[in-house]
C-alpha cells in the first residue's frame, strides 16, 4: 500500500505541473512568435519591440510596409527620402534636372551643370561642344580651335601643314617634305646621297654614307 500511494503521489505532482512548452509559450507576448533556434521570442512581420511588448509599425505617409522583421518596416516611396527615421520627404528636382532611376536622388540632364542644389545651364563658346565629363572640364573646342580663356580660337596652320590630334604643344604638322621652322614649314633641301626619315620631315643619310654637317660623305 506504501509503494502504491508513493506512485500515485508522484502522478498527480506531474499532472499539477505544467510542462516546459506551454510556460514558454505563455512568456511569448502577443503579435510575437517563439524563436526557431535556441530560446527567447521574436516579433512578428511589421511589429517591433518596445519595452517587453511588440507594437505595430506606424508607416508614415508617402511610405509601403516591408513586412521584415528588421529594419526599421517601412521605405520611402520612389521620390522620396527619409527624413529623420520618421517621414518620407519629396526630393524636389530643380528646373534642368531629372529623378535618378533609383528615386533616392536626381541629376542634371545634358547641357547643364550641378552647382549646390540647382542645375545651371552650360554656356557654350562658339565653335565649342559638351563633353561627358563628370568631372573637369566641361565643354571643348571643335577640331581647328583652341582654348583661350572662354572662349575657342582658331588654330592658326600654316601652308605646307595640317591639323594633328595632339591636345599639347604645336598643333599641327608639316607635311611630308617640310620641316617646321618657328610658325612655318619649308621645304627640305635633301643634300646628295640622302633621303627622307620615316617622318617624311627630315633626312637621313643613305647607307654606306654618314652625315657631316649638311652633307651626307662616303664612310670609310
Amino acid at each position: 500500500m506504501m509503494a502504491r500511494f508513493i506512485v500515485l503521489t508522484g502522478l498527480a505532482t506531474a499532472f499539477a505541473q505544467p510542462a516546459a512548452s506551454d510556460v514558454a509559450l505563455a512568456s511569448v507576448p502577443e503579435n510575437a512568435h517563439q524563436k526557431s533556434y535556441g530560446e527567447g521570442w521574436d516579433c512578428d512581420a511589421s511589429y517591433r519591440l518596445a519595452d517587453d511588448a511588440c507594437i505595430a509599425v506606424v508607416v508614415p505617409k508617402n511610405a509601403y510596409a516591408t513586412n521584415r522583421t528588421f529594419g526599421s518596416g517601412w521605405e520611402c516611396t520612389h521620390g522620396f527620402v527619409e527624413v529623420g527615421g520618421e517621414t518620407c520627404a519629396e526630393i524636389v528636382v530643380p528646373d534642368g534636372g531629372f529623378l535618378d532611376p533609383s528615386g533616392r536622388r536626381w541629376g542634371c540632364l545634358r547641357g547643364f551643370q550641378k552647382i549646390d542644389d540647382s542645375c545651371q545651364k552650360i554656356v557654350l563658346p562658339d565653335n565649342a561642344y559638351l563633353t561627358e565629363n563628370v568631372h573637369g572640364a566641361v565643354w571643348q573646342c571643335a577640331r581647328g580651335y583652341q582654348t583661350n580663356g572662354t572662349s575657342c580660337v582658331e588654330i592658326a596652320v600654316p601652308k605646307n601643314a595640317f591639323l594633328n590630334t595632339s591636345t599639347y604643344g604645336r598643333r599641327w604638322t608639316c607635311e611630308r617634305g617640310y620641316a617646321a621652322f618657328g610658325d612655318l614649314c619649308s621645304r627640305l633641301d635633301l643634300p646628295e646621297n640622302a633621303h627622307l626619315d620615316r617622318t617624311g620631315n627630315s633626312w637621313v643619310c643613305n647607307r654606306n654614307f654618314q652625315r657631316k654637317k649638311d652633307r651626307c660623305i662616303l664612310a670609310y
